[in-house]
């Protein structure tokens, strides 16, 4: 679906997503080489140091926030791009889900009436349709002195309805659908459909539907700065001279 990165192979690491890694007492067996793991990254941006994401990170503000929950496995990619939307917009938290073991601040936020969170998932299904809002709701939700809160279920498409349907203190909140023409141009992992948007394009389009449209276009340029730089990283070639995007960021 488009609010979320296309599902890649639902393999398990060290842990699982009912218990936290931290909690497993013995390490792998063996050391962890897969491909990319030989290369030197920026312990700032954790992008090969060929061309650092660091100069690029520009900060911006935004009324409406986005909080991640990002299933267990996604800490440990490099091309998550859920990472990006709190390098730039300043009030993006982010909890790790479990299953059994729902995040206590989470909770107790989405109990604070300053707040309007809404779920960012597809509505084609017919048990939570009244639930479903429309973007109107979050320009709404800021006429009223509130906060909209965007609540990305940030995994691949398995994962991400594994996520929706096992949350229960999620079950209340209102479900707002992602729509938008956009096409992805995340290339780091192959989509199964150009509809199908990363993490970062998702909070793209939502703060610019939902009026934060300065912020977005920060958040916009900084993903395709992004996933420049790790596209090009993996031919071993260095960006120069800077892009369009790299020199509007550069100049903020």
């Amino acid at each position: 679906m488009s609010a979320f990165e296309s599902a890649v192979n639902d393999r398990s690491v060290v842990g699982s997503e009912d218990v936290p890694i931290s909690e497993y007492p013995r390490p792998p067996r063996r050391e962890f080489k897969a491909r990319g793991s030989f290369v030197t990254r920026c312990e700032g941006c954790n992008l090969p140091v060929l061309n650092c994401l660091c100069p690029y990170k520009v900060k911006a503000e935004s009324v409406a926030q986005v909080w991640l929950l990002t299933h267990p496995l996604e800490h440990f990619k490099p091309t998550n791009t859920g990472r990006l939307i709190g390098d730039v917009i300043t009030t993006t938290q982010v909890f790790t889900w479990y299953r059994t073991a729902p995040d206590a601040q989470l909770a107790a936020l989405l109990k604070d009436p300053r707040y309007a969170p809404f779920v960012i998932f597809p509505d084609d299904q017919p048990d939570y349709a009244d639930r479903v809002v429309g973007i109107e709701t979050v320009h709404g939700a800021k006429t009223q002195a509130r906060i909209p809160v965007f609540i990305i279920l940030d995994g691949t498409w398995r994962q991400a309805r594994r996520m929706f349907r096992k949350s229960p203190y999620l079950d209340g909140l209102p479900v707002l659908p992602l729509k938008t023409e956009r096409e992805t141009r995340y290339r780091l992992r192959k989509p199964a459909s150009k509809t199908h948007l990363c993490t970062a394009e998702v909070a793209i389009e939502l703060l610019r539907q939902g009026g934060d449209t300065a912020a977005a276009d920060v958040l916009d340029d900084y993903f395709e700065v992004f996933n420049d730089s790790y596209a090009a990283s993996r031919l071993h070639h260095k960006i120069d001279p800077p892009t369009a995007a790299m020199r509007r960021l550069a100049a903020k």
